[in-house]
């Protein structure tokens, strides 16, 4: 780590501290359901322009986009989601013991996103360092059925332009360089149902679903990449009495690899029709798709994880646990642009209402968020020219 980064970089996370734990306390009771995060954009919002940005959006998906630096040529993206997995529309429940701050959401990924926004303030209150183009990105949709759809609509806006991504998100030191995709579907099996007694042997819905089941956990996995498959829920029928007309199941399978995931889609399609003659009529409705990992050049992705590695390493003073994992990164790295997630705060309990984060880990996830933004400005420059300009 270049020694003047270095110095700046823990400099302005401890005079932050204090500052960073307001926004904390403030942002963490805002509620932010996945496709309902206006809330929590607005204020996102409205505190970068009150910090020094002179163009702010919230586009048509929700994320909120700060432009930093150069509106022309290659673009490097910091991003943070918005939104959390709790639907609440009320203020969200806070309380604070012991240095923990506990919340829905508080860590993922409310924490993570305090660290991107005062990691641009420094940025914004330094504007002759911005030589380089940077969006700051508060995107939304990255949990659960939100599909990634915030990233991929920054995607389908500037892909082309974007030659770096790093998302803050998961917990210190963890470092997400692999795309774990997914396909999620609704399965809805329906049949003419009738008495369980005068009807008896008529077609149930429900034990169709469930000869379906077993030859979905019957089939064979793709060789390589880690696959995995689930059926995560499933309802149906009326009463004990009467043979189920209706019932449906959620259905998902993962692998970091893109060419496992076709291989489950096949499969998928394959038991389906296998299942058509069994005496209901099947419907499959595909909820979201998360896609793997594509082309990406091993040595770009290798030098882009290296800076990672370092500043977690650096101001951590432990390795970086580089691992797998469905993030906003997904999006870039199946696009072939070199991505990744890291984790800037400690925490635990993520998803569910008991979630919480180390106040004081604030302070080491700063570093490292503010750190891959200034050497996102040294590149091209010439690490000494930056830190001229860091001096003045």
């Amino acid at each position: 780590m270049d020694a003047i980064i270095k110095s700046i970089v823990e400099a302005y996370a401890e005079e932050s501290f204090e500052a960073q734990c307001a926004l904390l306390r403030t942002l963490g009771r805002i509620p932010a359901p996945t496709r309902r995060e206006d809330a929590r954009a607005a204020f996102v919002r409205d505190w970068l322009l009150a910090h020094g940005a002179a163009d702010v959006e919230i586009d048509g998906a929700r994320n909120v986009i700060c432009p930093i630096g150069p509106r022309d040529g290659a673009l490097t993206v910091f991003a943070a989601h918005t939104d959390i997995v709790f639907p609440d529309l009320e203020p969200l429940p806070l309380r604070e013991e012991k240095g923990l701050l506990y919340a829905p959401g508080i860590g993922d990924d409310t924490a993570n996103l305090v660290n991107l926004l005062f990691a641009a303030k420094y940025l914004l209150e330094h504007p002759a360092l911005c030589r380089n183009g940077l969006l700051i990105v508060a995107n939304a949709c990255e949990e659960g059925l939100g599909n990634l759809d915030g990233t991929k609509a920054l995607f389908a806006r500037c892909g082309s332009r974007i030659k770096a991504f790093w998302s803050f998100d998961c917990d210190l030191p963890q470092c997400v360089d692999r795309a774990v995709g997914s396909y999620r579907y609704k399965l809805v099996c329906k049949t003419v149902g009738g008495h369980s007694y005068a009807a008896f042997g008529a077609p149930n819905a429900i034990e169709i679903l469930c000869r379906v089941v077993e030859r979905l956990y019957a089939q064979r996995l793709p060789a390589g990449e880690k696959t995995t498959y689930n059926v995560g829920r499933f309802e149906g029928g009326t009463t004990v009495n009467a043979i189920a007309q209706e019932a449906s199941l959620l259905y998902e399978f993962r692998s970091a690899s893109q060419a496992c995931l076709d291989e489950m889609e096949a499969s998928f399609r394959r038991i389906l029709a296998e299942c058509r003659d069994l005496g209901g009529e099947l419907t499959a409705e595909l909820l979201g798709v998360r896609p793997g990992s594509g082309p990406v050049d091993p040595a770009a992705l290798a030098a882009l994880s290296a800076r990672s590695a370092e500043a977690i390493e650096c101001f951590c003073g432990v390795p970086a646990e580089f691992r797998a994992a469905s993030t906003d990164s997904n999006v870039p790295l199946s696009l072939g642009i070199p991505a990744n997630t890291v984790g800037t705060v400690r925490g635990g309990l993520a998803h569910t209402r008991e979630e919480w984060v180390e106040l004081a880990s604030l302070k080491p996830g700063l570093k490292i968020a503010l750190s891959l933004m200034l050497q996102a400005q040294a590149q091209g420059q010439g690490q000494g020219q930056i830190n001229e300009k860091m001096k003045q």
